[in-house]
């Protein structure tokens, strides 16, 4: 998919460093055949020494050499970043941007012109390999595109297809569901010390059980309330705990939790989409 292909990083922040060490890892791409860059000469030179890789303070140099372009900038800089790189931009070169709440139509109007965009919402799980992005192709970018986003971004976990209107819902879950989980799993280690265990050994049993039944449902495909099920036995330890949970309201404020986060993620974008759109 991406064997003969250029791929250029413009920004080589946290995500822009997982995905490009996951290409790398799955030996999708070649160092060679990367090429990032960064305002920070001293991340640049990080950069290079950990993974081979070309780098330069131009986001032009990576622009004209680059098949492949991510956009892995703070949202807030986006449009100047777009505006700098749009002469270089041609028909030849897929553009795929990670840049949280910026629309394609909004990247669009910054480079005045239109182009093959892709749009990704990944959570902060790439960093470990395990990441989940939702990918949204705007109608200018080709099957063939697709297949090189999904490419990239199943490099760092998985990822799936959807409209664009449905990233906001997608920031929501997962992009900011990272943060319930680890609020999660803390309180369930808080638990295991009122309960007598210590920190360490809360935290690890807690985040063990998490991950474990996370890959439990992916690798059995149940639903998670059979499986619940399979765990709560009459009378027993697991329904006295659940009785305690749905009394507190866990499901409903988690569901809270992801419908507010979605409702600031529509706010946000649409203050974004303002803010590019201004000259």
């Amino acid at each position: 998919m991406l064997k003969n292909k250029q791929v250029g990083f413009v920004g080589t922040g946290n995500m822009g460093e997982a995905l490009m060490k996951g290409l790398l890892n799955r030996q999708l791409c070649l160092p060679d055949q990367i090429s990032c860059s960064d305002v920070r000469a001293d991340r640049l030179k990080a950069i290079a020494e950990a993974y081979g890789v070309k780098t330069t303070s131009s986001n032009n140099e990576v622009v004209k050499k680059s098949d492949v372009i991510i956009l892995a900038v703070k949202p807030q800089i986006l449009k100047q970043v777009v505006g700098d790189m749009a002469p270089q931009v041609d028909s030849s070169k897929l553009l795929i941007s990670i840049a949280a709440g910026v629309a394609m139509e909004s990247i669009e109007l910054c480079a005045k012109k239109d182009l093959r965009l892709i749009r990704v919402m990944p959570n902060i799980c790439v960093s470990v390999g395990e990441g989940i992005a939702a990918i949204a192709a705007n109608k200018v970018a080709t099957p063939e595109d697709q297949k090189v986003a999904k490419s990239i971004f199943d490099s760092v976990g998985k990822s799936l297809f959807m409209e664009e209107h449905l990233l906001d819902a997608v920031t929501g879950l997962s992009g900011s569901g990272p943060a319930y989980v680890f609020l999660i799993i803390d309180a369930l280690a808080d638990g295991g010390v009122k309960m007598g265990l210590t920190k360490s050994d809360a935290l690890l049993l807690a985040a063990q059980t998490v991950l474990g039944s996370a890959k439990m449902l992916i690798e059995t495909g149940e639903h998670p309330g059979r499986l619940k099920d399979s765990v709560t036995s009459p009378g027993g330890t697991t329904i006295a705990g659940l009785h305690a949970l749905e009394e507190g309201g866990l499901r409903t404020t988690l569901i809270n939790a992801v419908e507010a986060a979605t409702q600031r993620s529509k706010v946000l974008g649409e203050m974004m989409k303002a803010s590019l759109k201004k000259d």
